[in-house]
């Protein structure tokens, strides 16, 4: 092992006392991240009382308090905590549970988002994107060699210190021991969610999530999975996204906004239909037409389009968008008719990555980053038709991205690095380029 990963390794451990070991199971995790609010997650092991107390770090004696929580076991001992903030201040943390103070070994801090609007240029910002996470568990995987990878990527992506990440789906993968119950689904997100590797991960870096097939049932699973309310009240207890089902129709569907870029947090699974029926879907009516009107309403200078399986890669296979060509073009069609500017779909999925560009009829140019897997088995897609895929971005080994978004109003601009379980880049940063060259 190498003498970084011992290290890594090491660092994770928690410095409990061992009255307090018994009580912590994961966490805390940055949640979503707002100027006035901040919402921060936790998970015990049985009932407790959790509570974080905060301070502006300019003002260590001032300290704040979230409300306290008992953790009960209809939730699976989760909870989410409000912290009330003030706008672009930088906080520190402590997680108290029964009133004692848990120790971690980790930086404990975030920032809260700045108000920049009739003042000056938005802030540059930097996330982070993956998908595709299997933590082996040897009970309940598949026999022969481990599907789950190395999670040393956990620690790259804390180093890189991206201010928020956006999980695009197959964040966890549930087995067969686990889609037919209550039971098998939240021990699934208590096991991943419990890893040491990804503590410091979840307590410096704010986090956002979307599903795929894998977190949301068995594979490529449509709306007739009978469990899908089940894994849609894991989901929530488990990740923090600001809101949910905005269709009120079920699901995930959600939003958030990061200094000048909204992001749109679509459910890919809750209403999806066969591909081979007639009036077949992903999105489905009411959350197509949500995505419509929120794409006129923002005036966001990039959106993006948080979706798992690929959207632009017209290849008919694997779940892919193409799979559903009517909604697929409609969608596409709305964006162009709109003069929608400055669209770029985040998709995961497939094992491998890559860089999608399509140029529409009236010049709009559109993006898909698709970034996968985290620690899933890889495929190789040398071989997977894509002519959208703009040369020289494929990988087809384990990685995540860094999406910086930097410049003034008239110069702002996105580029996308994919690293390597270490953090290294295997290419420069791809710019996005939203000229037409057609």
């Amino acid at each position: 092992m190498k003498i970084k990963s011992i290290f890594f390794l090491l660092s994770v451990l928690p410095i409990l006392s061992h009255s307090q070991e018994d009580l912590l199971s994961s966490g805390p995790m940055l949640g979503y991240n707002t100027m006035k609010e901040v919402q921060i997650w936790v998970q015990t092991t049985k009932p407790a009382n959790v509570e974080i107390q905060y301070w502006r770090s300019d003002r260590p004696d001032s300290i704040l308090s979230s409300d306290p929580y008992q953790t009960t076991k209809e939730e699976v001992y989760t909870a989410h905590l409000d912290l009330a903030t003030e706008p672009g201040m930088n906080y520190d943390y402590r997680l108290l549970i029964n009133d004692e103070e848990i120790s971690r070994p980790y930086p404990m801090n975030f920032t809260t988002q700045k108000i920049w609007k009739w003042r000056g240029d938005a802030p540059d910002f930097d996330f982070a994107i993956g998908s595709c996470m299997y933590m082996n568990e040897p009970i309940y995987d598949r026999p022969g060699k481990p599907y789950g990878g190395s999670l040393d990527i956990l620690g790259s992506i804390t180093e890189d210190d991206p201010d928020f990440m956006v999980w695009l789906g197959d964040n966890i993968y549930l087995r067969e021991a686990d889609w037919n119950s209550r039971t098998g689904i939240m021990h699934r997100y208590t096991h991943m969610r419990a890893a040491a590797e990804i503590q410091p991960l979840l307590a410096k870096t704010h986090h956002y999530a979307i599903w795929d097939d894998h977190d949301y049932g068995p594979n490529d699973s449509n709306r007739s999975y009978w469990g899908k309310r089940i894994t849609e009240e894991a989901f929530r207890l488990f990740w923090s996204n600001p809101n949910y089902d905005l269709t009120g129709e079920g699901g995930i569907t959600g939003t958030f906004i990061w200094a000048d870029c909204q992001f749109f947090l679509l459910d890919s699974r809750y209403h999806r239909t066969s591909p081979d029926i007639e009036d077949r879907h992903v999105l489905g009516a009411a959350q197509k037409q949500w995505l419509f009107d929120a794409l006129l309403y923002s005036k966001a200078k990039f959106k993006f389009i948080c979706i798992g399986p690929q959207f632009l890669n017209d290849d008919a296979v694997h779940d892919n968008h193409a799979e559903f060509p009517e909604e697929r073009q409609e969608i596409i069609n709305f964006i162009d008719r709109h003069n929608i500017e400055g669209v770029i779909f985040l998709t995961g999925d497939r094992h491998y990555s890559e860089i999608s560009r399509l140029t529409t009829d009236d010049g709009d140019v559109l993006y898909d980053v698709t970034c996968s897997s985290l620690t899933a088995g890889s495929v190789d897609g040398s071989n997977k038709p894509n002519k959208y895929r703009l040369e020289g971005t494929q990988i087809n080994s384990h990685n995540y991205a860094i999406i910086s978004v930097n410049g003034t109003y008239w110069e702002r601009q996105v580029s996308v690095s994919f690293r390597d379980a270490e953090g290294k880049e295997f290419f420069a940063p791809v710019i996005l380029d939203f000229e037409s060259k057609d």
